[in-house]
Protein backbone atom coordinates (compact mmCIF):
# COMPACT_ATOMS: atom_id res chain seq x y z
CA UNK A 1 0.00 0.00 0.00
CA UNK A 2 1.35 3.52 -0.90
CA UNK A 3 1.55 6.46 1.52
CA UNK A 4 -0.23 9.27 0.13
CA UNK A 5 -0.59 11.02 2.77
CA UNK A 6 2.13 13.02 5.27
CA UNK A 7 1.33 14.61 8.49
CA UNK A 8 3.41 17.29 10.52
CA UNK A 9 2.06 17.06 13.95
CA UNK A 10 3.39 20.68 15.78
CA UNK A 11 3.45 21.97 19.38
CA UNK A 12 0.77 19.63 21.39
CA UNK A 13 0.53 17.04 18.16
CA UNK A 14 3.36 14.78 18.88
CA UNK A 15 0.96 11.70 18.34
CA UNK A 16 -2.32 11.02 16.28
CA UNK A 17 -5.11 8.99 18.42
CA UNK A 18 -6.85 6.41 16.44
CA UNK A 19 -3.80 6.04 14.12
CA UNK A 20 -2.58 2.40 13.51
CA UNK A 21 1.00 2.41 14.11
CA UNK A 22 2.62 -0.47 11.61
CA UNK A 23 6.49 0.54 11.84
CA UNK A 24 8.94 3.30 12.12
CA UNK A 25 11.04 4.18 9.77
CA UNK A 26 14.83 6.39 10.62
CA UNK A 27 15.69 7.97 7.09
CA UNK A 28 19.80 9.37 6.53
CA UNK A 29 19.21 12.10 4.14
CA UNK A 30 21.76 13.96 1.94
CA UNK A 31 20.69 17.24 4.31
CA UNK A 32 21.32 15.29 7.70
CA UNK A 33 18.78 13.68 9.91
CA UNK A 34 14.64 14.74 10.04
CA UNK A 35 13.75 15.40 13.33
CA UNK A 36 12.37 12.25 14.32
CA UNK A 37 11.62 8.52 12.80
CA UNK A 38 8.84 8.48 10.52
CA UNK A 39 6.02 6.40 12.11
CA UNK A 40 4.11 4.53 9.26
CA UNK A 41 0.22 3.62 10.00
CA UNK A 42 -3.25 3.67 8.98
CA UNK A 43 -6.19 6.34 9.30
CA UNK A 44 -9.45 4.77 8.19
CA UNK A 45 -7.60 2.00 6.04
CA UNK A 46 -5.54 4.67 4.43
CA UNK A 47 -1.78 4.81 4.82
CA UNK A 48 0.15 7.63 6.09
CA UNK A 49 3.43 9.30 7.38
CA UNK A 50 3.29 11.07 10.65
CA UNK A 51 6.56 13.18 11.89
CA UNK A 52 6.63 15.25 15.09
CA UNK A 53 8.14 18.38 13.73
CA UNK A 54 10.23 19.54 17.14
CA UNK A 55 11.13 15.94 17.88
CA UNK A 56 9.35 13.73 20.38
CA UNK A 57 9.54 15.25 23.90
CA UNK A 58 10.09 19.06 21.69
CA UNK A 59 13.39 18.77 21.87
CA UNK A 60 14.25 21.17 18.42
CA UNK A 61 13.28 24.98 18.12
CA UNK A 62 12.11 26.56 14.87
CA UNK A 63 15.60 27.78 14.64
CA UNK A 64 17.27 24.30 14.56
CA UNK A 65 14.61 22.34 12.42
CA UNK A 66 16.25 20.67 9.35
CA UNK A 67 13.96 21.49 6.79
CA UNK A 68 15.39 20.29 4.10
CA UNK A 69 15.81 16.96 5.49
CA UNK A 70 11.58 16.65 6.81
CA UNK A 71 10.53 17.08 3.25
CA UNK A 72 13.02 15.06 1.54
CA UNK A 73 12.15 12.57 4.00
CA UNK A 74 8.58 12.56 2.53
CA UNK A 75 9.30 12.76 -0.59
CA UNK A 76 11.49 9.42 -0.12
CA UNK A 77 8.70 7.42 1.18
CA UNK A 78 6.55 8.88 -1.68
CA UNK A 79 4.09 11.29 -0.12
CA UNK A 80 2.32 13.34 -2.34
CA UNK A 81 0.68 16.02 -0.40
CA UNK A 82 1.53 17.22 3.65
CA UNK A 83 -0.41 18.73 5.96
CA UNK A 84 0.87 20.60 8.30
CA UNK A 85 -0.44 20.91 11.91
CA UNK A 86 0.87 23.66 13.81
CA UNK A 87 -0.09 26.14 17.14
CA UNK A 88 -0.43 29.63 16.30
CA UNK A 89 -1.34 33.31 17.90
CA UNK A 90 -3.67 34.94 16.48
CA UNK A 91 -3.30 38.49 15.44
CA UNK A 92 -7.26 39.10 14.28
CA UNK A 93 -9.96 40.07 17.13
CA UNK A 94 -11.87 37.23 14.92
CA UNK A 95 -9.28 34.31 15.64
CA UNK A 96 -10.13 33.51 18.69
CA UNK A 97 -8.46 30.71 20.68
CA UNK A 98 -9.42 26.88 19.35
CA UNK A 99 -10.28 28.29 16.17
CA UNK A 100 -7.99 26.75 13.10
CA UNK A 101 -7.13 28.90 10.02
CA UNK A 102 -5.94 27.51 6.60
CA UNK A 103 -3.83 29.83 5.16
CA UNK A 104 -3.22 30.45 1.45
CA UNK A 105 -0.28 32.94 2.30
CA UNK A 106 2.57 33.58 3.98
CA UNK A 107 4.62 36.33 4.63
CA UNK A 108 8.77 36.08 5.55
CA UNK A 109 10.42 37.54 8.77
CA UNK A 110 12.86 34.43 9.19
CA UNK A 111 16.77 34.91 9.17
CA UNK A 112 18.38 33.26 6.70
CA UNK A 113 17.16 30.02 7.10
CA UNK A 114 17.96 27.48 4.29
CA UNK A 115 14.75 27.30 2.64
CA UNK A 116 15.32 25.65 -0.87
CA UNK A 117 16.85 22.90 -2.02
CA UNK A 118 18.49 24.33 -5.43
CA UNK A 119 22.05 25.66 -5.17
CA UNK A 120 25.99 24.13 -5.67
CA UNK A 121 25.27 24.42 -9.32
CA UNK A 122 21.85 23.49 -10.59
CA UNK A 123 19.29 26.88 -9.86
CA UNK A 124 15.50 27.04 -10.35
CA UNK A 125 12.94 30.17 -8.88
CA UNK A 126 9.30 27.67 -8.25
CA UNK A 127 6.37 29.99 -8.67
CA UNK A 128 4.79 30.61 -4.97
CA UNK A 129 2.72 33.06 -5.68
CA UNK A 130 -0.33 30.59 -4.51
CA UNK A 131 2.00 29.11 -1.43
CA UNK A 132 -0.64 26.08 -0.64
CA UNK A 133 -2.51 23.69 -2.44
CA UNK A 134 -6.03 24.69 -2.73
CA UNK A 135 -7.75 21.74 -3.47
CA UNK A 136 -5.81 20.18 -0.52
CA UNK A 137 -7.11 22.76 1.85
CA UNK A 138 -10.49 22.83 1.04
CA UNK A 139 -10.97 19.36 1.71
CA UNK A 140 -9.03 20.12 5.25
CA UNK A 141 -11.72 22.71 5.45
CA UNK A 142 -14.62 20.32 4.99
CA UNK A 143 -13.14 17.93 7.52
CA UNK A 144 -13.39 20.82 10.30
CA UNK A 145 -16.62 21.83 9.34
CA UNK A 146 -17.76 17.70 9.67
CA UNK A 147 -15.68 17.90 13.09
CA UNK A 148 -17.33 20.64 14.29
CA UNK A 149 -14.67 23.25 14.66
CA UNK A 150 -14.51 26.75 13.58
CA UNK A 151 -12.12 27.49 10.77
CA UNK A 152 -11.21 30.30 8.41
CA UNK A 153 -10.38 29.03 5.02
CA UNK A 154 -7.30 31.53 3.65
CA UNK A 155 -5.56 34.17 5.85
CA UNK A 156 -2.14 34.94 6.30
CA UNK A 157 0.67 33.54 8.21
CA UNK A 158 3.30 35.46 9.18
CA UNK A 159 6.74 33.16 9.89
CA UNK A 160 8.76 34.52 12.31
CA UNK A 161 12.44 33.96 14.07
CA UNK A 162 11.90 33.21 17.17
CA UNK A 163 12.01 31.20 19.81
CA UNK A 164 11.18 34.35 21.83
CA UNK A 165 7.61 35.91 21.18
CA UNK A 166 6.85 38.98 19.63
CA UNK A 167 7.46 43.10 21.01
CA UNK A 168 4.07 44.54 20.91
CA UNK A 169 5.94 46.32 19.20
CA UNK A 170 5.87 44.20 16.17
CA UNK A 171 2.52 42.52 16.75
CA UNK A 172 1.32 46.06 16.14
CA UNK A 173 3.11 46.15 12.93
CA UNK A 174 2.34 42.61 12.17
CA UNK A 175 -1.51 43.93 12.74
CA UNK A 176 -1.37 47.09 10.40
CA UNK A 177 -0.02 44.78 7.42
CA UNK A 178 -3.03 42.69 7.70
CA UNK A 179 -1.63 39.54 8.87
CA UNK A 180 -4.27 36.47 10.16
CA UNK A 181 -1.43 34.58 12.79
CA UNK A 182 1.91 34.22 13.93
CA UNK A 183 4.09 31.00 14.08
CA UNK A 184 7.47 30.42 13.69
CA UNK A 185 7.71 27.34 10.94
CA UNK A 186 5.33 26.66 8.09
CA UNK A 187 6.68 28.97 5.45
CA UNK A 188 9.98 26.46 4.68
CA UNK A 189 7.94 23.69 4.74
CA UNK A 190 5.51 25.63 2.08
CA UNK A 191 8.78 26.14 0.26
CA UNK A 192 10.23 22.75 0.42
CA UNK A 193 7.49 21.03 -0.70
CA UNK A 194 6.48 23.14 -3.85
CA UNK A 195 9.91 22.33 -5.00
CA UNK A 196 9.72 18.95 -3.86
CA UNK A 197 5.83 19.36 -6.00
CA UNK A 198 4.58 17.83 -2.61
CA UNK A 199 0.93 19.52 -2.01
CA UNK A 200 0.88 21.18 1.21
CA UNK A 201 -1.67 22.28 3.51
CA UNK A 202 -1.45 24.21 6.70
CA UNK A 203 -3.95 23.31 9.46
CA UNK A 204 -2.79 26.43 12.23
CA UNK A 205 -4.51 26.27 15.74
CA UNK A 206 -4.88 29.32 17.44
CA UNK A 207 -3.50 29.01 20.87
CA UNK A 208 -4.16 32.39 22.11
CA UNK A 209 -3.80 36.09 21.28
CA UNK A 210 -0.52 37.49 20.67
CA UNK A 211 0.54 40.20 22.57
CA UNK A 212 -1.11 43.22 20.89
CA UNK A 213 -4.64 42.30 22.73
CA UNK A 214 -5.12 43.54 25.98
CA UNK A 215 -6.11 40.87 27.95
CA UNK A 216 -3.05 38.91 26.42
CA UNK A 217 -0.80 39.23 30.13
CA UNK A 218 -4.25 37.60 31.88
CA UNK A 219 -3.59 34.10 29.72
CA UNK A 220 -1.82 31.68 32.37
CA UNK A 221 0.68 29.08 31.43
CA UNK A 222 -2.50 25.92 32.51
CA UNK A 223 -4.96 27.91 30.23
CA UNK A 224 -2.42 27.50 27.29
CA UNK A 225 -1.94 23.81 28.04
CA UNK A 226 -5.42 23.38 28.02
CA UNK A 227 -6.27 24.84 24.98
CA UNK A 228 -3.11 22.87 23.40
CA UNK A 229 -4.66 19.90 24.47
CA UNK A 230 -8.31 20.59 23.27
CA UNK A 231 -6.80 22.00 19.89
CA UNK A 232 -4.45 18.75 19.31
CA UNK A 233 -8.00 16.71 20.16
CA UNK A 234 -10.00 18.47 17.29
CA UNK A 235 -6.47 18.22 15.20
CA UNK A 236 -6.53 14.84 15.69
CA UNK A 237 -10.49 14.41 14.30
CA UNK A 238 -9.77 16.95 11.13
CA UNK A 239 -6.87 15.09 9.90
CA UNK A 240 -8.96 11.47 10.25
CA UNK A 241 -11.57 13.11 8.54
CA UNK A 242 -9.96 14.38 6.18
CA UNK A 243 -7.63 11.69 5.11
CA UNK A 244 -10.73 9.36 4.98
CA UNK A 245 -12.34 12.19 2.52
CA UNK A 246 -9.05 11.95 0.41
CA UNK A 247 -9.40 10.80 -3.19
CA UNK A 248 -6.64 9.34 -5.16
CA UNK A 249 -3.66 11.75 -6.37
CA UNK A 250 -4.77 13.20 -9.36
CA UNK A 251 -3.55 16.47 -11.48
CA UNK A 252 -2.09 19.18 -9.50
CA UNK A 253 0.15 22.46 -10.46
CA UNK A 254 1.95 21.62 -7.49
CA UNK A 255 2.93 18.16 -9.16
CA UNK A 256 4.22 19.73 -12.01
CA UNK A 257 6.18 22.88 -9.87
CA UNK A 258 9.61 22.12 -11.35
CA UNK A 259 8.30 22.16 -15.05
CA UNK A 260 9.81 25.51 -16.16
CA UNK A 261 11.76 26.22 -13.31
CA UNK A 262 14.77 24.91 -13.47
CA UNK A 263 17.18 27.45 -15.43
CA UNK A 264 20.60 25.69 -15.09
CA UNK A 265 21.71 24.35 -18.28
CA UNK A 266 20.99 20.41 -17.71
CA UNK A 267 24.64 19.36 -18.96
CA UNK A 268 26.21 21.90 -16.88
CA UNK A 269 25.01 20.66 -13.32
CA UNK A 270 27.09 18.51 -11.16
CA UNK A 271 27.03 14.70 -10.67
CA UNK A 272 27.16 15.15 -6.90
CA UNK A 273 24.31 17.55 -7.00
CA UNK A 274 21.79 15.70 -9.16
CA UNK A 275 22.91 12.07 -7.34
CA UNK A 276 21.85 14.50 -4.16
CA UNK A 277 18.46 15.43 -5.52
CA UNK A 278 17.48 12.80 -7.72
CA UNK A 279 14.22 12.33 -6.20
CA UNK A 280 12.83 15.52 -6.76
CA UNK A 281 14.72 16.70 -9.98
CA UNK A 282 15.18 13.51 -11.69
CA UNK A 283 12.64 13.07 -14.05
CA UNK A 284 13.58 16.23 -15.82
CA UNK A 285 16.48 14.65 -16.33
CA UNK A 286 15.85 11.86 -18.20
Amino acid sequence: MTIDTGIIGGSGLYSMPGFERTEEISLDTPFGPPSDPYVIGTISGKRVAFLARHGRGHRITPTELNFRANIWGFKKLGVERIISVSAVGSLKEEHAPEQFVLPDQFFDRTLGRVSTFFGDGLVAHVSFAEPTCHPLMAIVHDACQRAGVTSKLGGAYLCMEGPAFSTKAESNVYRSWGMDIIGMTNLQEAKLAREAEICYCTVAMVTDYDCWHPGHDAVTVDQIIATLNKNAENAAKVVRLAVEAMPAPGACSCKSALKNAIITDKSKVPAETLARLEIIVGKYFR
